[in-house]
């Protein structure tokens, strides 16, 4: 194995990125062609884009690193991801006509100006932690190299992002997914091709769960659904390539091929963890990552390093760019104005420092990633599936309803975290319920006005 060769591909690899990214600079001519590609992408584009964004830190690394302790249950994590797609496929057509840059503008169109307003101000601050959650996978990355520390690594990685985000926007994230969505696809067949012909390296049938077990129950199962299913039929990243979509078939397709994809992807990455011997004092992702490294030649460990790191780079230059829309969104509406367009570069910049800041005292890719999506599904889920279906609300209660949900999703995840996590769990489904409630429900007649005196009752 030539040592360096894992380096130099990874190195080379992000050079071209770094180059496309700089042309589509270039080629940038309205806001629109910033936020969302001139709205002219087709099947193939929006497809790779939605892919890689998913195949990020939630879907790759998280994978991975549920798998070395919890088994098969893992594949639940991908599969609820698929999951959602396909709820949101038939939606897809309405997100792409009734929305144009954002979830939040999205949310007035049905309720008004004021739910906007709170809409692109809680989301940003739960996406910290989806594109910290990126930032923390890419630096694991880089860590198991052995070239640089984790902190040293996270605030390279967040550089990098911050830049390739400010420099092209949405014409450069479209051209450079759909390549590294396929880079990603090969490289994880190869392991999985090598891990299948190699029994020898598999964990002893002790250390591999079923899907169910005392660590991972029906009702983890069920809050999973809840709280990242859900993220995926309302989420802002998914919509934001929906509405680079050129039209509502392709947008329609293009996430009904990402949901039959994920299936296989969802298999094949837990069957890679589970079935590869790390030891005991390094079981965990940077251990596995390690692992193969030590098992694969060294052009194909620089593919393999390139692939995740190009998956990192996928969701997190996505998710940086919607909060940045959103954050801007807030002060100066519409988007197309020049003091917006100014203002979502520099939120890119602000928002891709605190999303740094997170990853350098939460490590792990999962508890970053789910805190922040409980509290965005506990807000906005109900309310976002009851606007694009026409579902009749009391739109005048959407505020009491986006910040009861949360809150409850947010005490419910802590609890669940710090103190009892079945107690937790039920706090994150009355979340969803209480939402409704405020957002379905008329009032009881105990507190309805009384009949005037001529009145019948």
């Amino acid at each position: 194995m030539v040592p360096d060769m894992q380096y130099v591909i990874v190195v080379l690899y992000f050079l071209i990125l770094t180059g496309i990214g700089l042309v589509s600079r270039f080629q940038i001519r309205t806001p629109e062609d910033f936020y969302i590609a001139g709205k002219k992408g087709g099947v193939f584009q929006i497809s790779g884009s939605l892919l890689g964004t998913i195949l990020g830190g939630s879907a790759i690394i998280g994978t991975l690193e549920l798998s070395l302790q919890n088994g098969w249950a893992a594949v639940w994590f991908p599969v609820c991801a698929s999951l959602g797609l396909f709820l949101l496929a038939p939606l897809a057509k309405y997100v792409n006509r009734y929305g144009k840059f954002t979830l939040p503008e999205l949310l007035g169109r049905f309720y008004g100006n004021k739910a906007e307003k709170m809409a692109s101000a809680i989301i940003p601050l739960a996406w910290l932690g989806i594109i910290g959650a990126q930032i923390i996978g890419a630096a694991k990355i880089l860590n198991s190299m052995a070239i640089m520390s984790y902190s040293g690594a996270t605030i390279l990685c967040s550089s990098v992002f911050i830049l390739y985000t400010l420099a092209g926007g949405q014409k450069s994230i479209l051209r450079t997914d759909l390549i590294q969505s396929f880079l990603i696809l090969s490289v994880l067949f190869f392991i999985f091709i090598l891990a299948a012909g190699n029994p020898d390296k598999l964990q002893p049938p002790s250390m591999q769960k079923g899907l169910f077990h005392a660590g991972f129950t029906v009702l983890d199962l069920i809050i999973l659904i809840l709280t990242y299913s859900t993220t995926f039929i309302v989420g802002p990243d998914i919509y934001s390539r929906i509405f680079c979509a050129g039209s509502e078939k392709t947008a329609f397709r293009s996430v009904l091929t990402v949901a039959v994809i994920l299936l296989p992807v969802a298999f094949i990455l837990t069957y890679i963890g589970i079935h590869t011997s790390v030891s005991g004092e390094t079981r965990d992702v940077t251990g596995l990552l390690t692992t193969w490294q030590n098992l694969l030649p060294g052009w194909i460990t620089g593919l393999l390093l390139a692939a995740l790191l190009s998956a990192m780079m996928s969701s997190a230059d996505t998710t940086l760019l919607t909060a940045s829309m959103i954050v801007s969104e807030l002060f100066y509406s519409p988007l197309t104005g020049k003091r917006s367009f100014v203002l979502t570069r520099i939120s890119i910049v602000v928002t891709g420092i605190l999303s740094l800041l997170i990853s350098l005292y939460v490590t792990s890719v999962i508890q970053s990633l789910l805190l922040a999506l409980t509290v965005f599904s506990g807000s906005f889920f109900v309310p976002v599936l009851a606007g694009l279906t026409g579902l009749k609300t009391r739109k005048n209660r959407i505020l009491p309803a986006i910040i009861t949900g949360g809150l409850l999703a947010l005490g419910g995840k802590l609890t669940g975290m710090f103190y009892h996590e079945l107690t937790g769990n039920l706090l994150i489904v009355f979340s969803f319920l209480a939402n409704a409630g405020i957002l379905f429900l008329k009032r009881p007649a105990l507190f309805s006005s009384p009949p005037a005196k001529n009145e019948q009752v």
